[in-house]
């Protein structure tokens, strides 16, 4: 029979835990659980010694050891369950978020008025895409602890992913009452402002954030994109050079080029071709632009030649009258879903947040379908040597996904999604147009975003399809697209979105 530990040897464990001598009070609860007899707290100092220094995968074996032996310990629950949520962050287990989903449910059913568990569990559902799930338990929390300012932040989050932009800004601004120096709240509810076109309270949300702190990465580079809607690039430069966030050097290389630098773009551009694979949709849009302009190499192989790999297929399942066809036109109609605004966009409407988000079972059907789609073109263009097919992720996730609706004389003029990898649309509805007419069409190219252009540059390369009811177009996010204006009675409904960058991976923390 194994003999108990001494109570010398375990308190020398936890003075060396609570020292912060992490190691060591790893080593010694090892070597402690490995001579004698099963023992929680030293399980217990195992755990947290290992938790501390990260090694994520051995604390949760060990806190599952722990709770083997103390099963309606709650804090046990929830630290296992952070440690699973961080696996599943850093992609090492592939069921993490629903294993800290049930410890977190565990410690939530021992002590049901545990706010930071019930926060904690609505992080991981808004994780899973479960909006409404994630929605009711940050509630719960709030019902709990009302004067949590994080709780009302993370539920401003999953508001503006439902689409709930009103009900988001208020969840915001109560963060920001109850912790006034808050500034990613500050930062967060400016950029709902910017989503529902409310520009002036925008901006003010961004510099009250930087007033708070000047290094705020975001609040950053929100007040560059600002500034370079009002045409400022100089300045925009700047505030994305403070930012040093996501593309920000992308787009300091987007200013130049927008503000007639040329030289100092190429010496920027020549710079990141030195520096990182070619994985930017953003910076192979510029250099195509550039290359066709001035007419000289294209450096950059993301997707040098863009127009080639557009993808066009009919989709069985969404034809007009099918049942998902059906259902996806009657919860666009029937779901309360904020407009986003955007300056782009001609007699139509855009949806706020991400559809795919959503409750509803048709966005979902849909998003699975599309998610084969993105497979198909992958198998489609396999042998491609470019890095929009040799780093074409893996697991396709979608960046955003949203709806728009147009009227007669309904348009959008020509962008690109620079957050993208691969962009696309499926149809819902087209309007009835002449023959021979590309009224409605999607027209897809090298230019656009009045790109400037060289007085000798013959034009640039444009091509079009005119969708039909059903079906699906995939293109390089890198090219520019547009709706050709129609003049039909009839709406034109569309749903796009973006398949996300591998290394796109946005979090919400409690």
């Amino acid at each position: 029979m194994a003999t108990q530990a001494n109570s010398t040897d375990i308190n020398r464990a936890i003075g060396l835990l609570n020292a912060g001598h992490l190691a060591q009070a790893e080593t010694l609860a090892a070597q402690l659980l490995k001579q004698h007899a099963p023992n929680f707290t030293l399980q217990h100092i195992l755990s947290l010694s290992l938790d501390g220094q990260q090694k994520f995968t051995e604390a949760a074996a060990s806190y599952e050891k722990a709770i083997l032996l103390q099963p309606n310990n709650v804090d046990l629950h929830f630290n296992i369950a952070i440690v699973y949520t961080h696996l599943s962050e850093q992609n090492q287990l592939l069921n993490g978020f629903e294993m800290a989903k049930k410890h977190y449910q565990a410690a939530i059913k021992i002590n049901p008025n545990f706010f930071e568990a019930h926060g904690n569990l609505g992080t991981v559902l808004q994780r899973q895409g479960l909006i409404v799930d994630a929605i009711a338990s940050y509630q719960t929390g709030l019902a709990i602890n009302p004067t949590d300012a994080r709780a009302h932040f993370n539920l401003g989050t999953a508001l503006r992913d439902s689409g709930d932009l009103p009900a988001a800004v208020q969840s915001y601004l109560r963060a920001i009452e109850l912790f006034p120096n808050y500034t990613d709240a500050h930062n967060n509810v400016g950029e709902t402002f910017r989503d529902m076109g409310n520009m002036t309270d925008a901006v003010n949300a961004y510099q009250a954030a930087l007033a708070l702190n000047p290094q705020h990465a975001r609040a950053n580079y929100n007040m560059a994109e600002f500034l370079v809607m009002s045409k400022k690039y100089g300045q925009a430069i700047d505030f994305f050079e403070q930012s040093q966030l996501d593309d920000w050097q992308e787009r300091i290389c987007y200013c130049l080029y927008k503000n007639h630098q040329f030289d100092a773009f190429v010496q920027k551009r020549d710079s990141l071709l030195s520096q990182k694979p070619h994985t930017s949709p953003f910076l192979a849009t510029l250099c195509t632009h550039y290359s066709q302009n001035f007419n000289v190499p294209d450096p950059y192989n993301f997707c040098k030649n863009g127009l080639d790999f557009v993808y066009h297929v009919s989709l069985p399942n969404l034809q007009a009258g099918s049942a998902l066809h059906t259902a996806l036109l009657n919860d666009i109609e029937m779901a309360k879903i904020a407009e986003r605004k955007q300056g782009r966009l001609t007699n139509g409407q855009q949806s706020a947040g991400n559809l795919f988000k959503r409750p509803e079972a048709s966005f979902r059907q849909l998003a699975e379908i599309i998610k084969q789609q993105f497979l198909s073109y992958h198998e489609k263009f396999a042998h491609a040597d470019c890095e929009l097919i040799q780093h074409f992720p893996q697991n396709p996730e979608f960046a955003s996904a949203w709806y728009v609706k147009m009227q007669q004389g309904g348009h959008l003029s020509a962008h690109i999604h620079e957050i993208g990898w691969l962009s696309g649309a499926v149809y819902l509805a087209m309007p009835d147009t002449p023959a021979n007419s590309l009224e409605g069409a999607f027209e897809y190219g090298t230019h656009g975003d009045d790109y400037p252009i060289n007085q000798t540059t013959q034009a640039f390369k444009t091509a079009q399809i005119l969708p039909k009811v059903g079906d699906i177009v995939l293109f390089p996010s890198s090219l520019f697209h547009r709706t050709i204006p129609f003049n039909a009675n009839q709406p034109r409904i569309c749903i796009a979105f973006d398949l996300a960058p591998t290394h796109l991976n946005s979090t919400s923390n409690y």
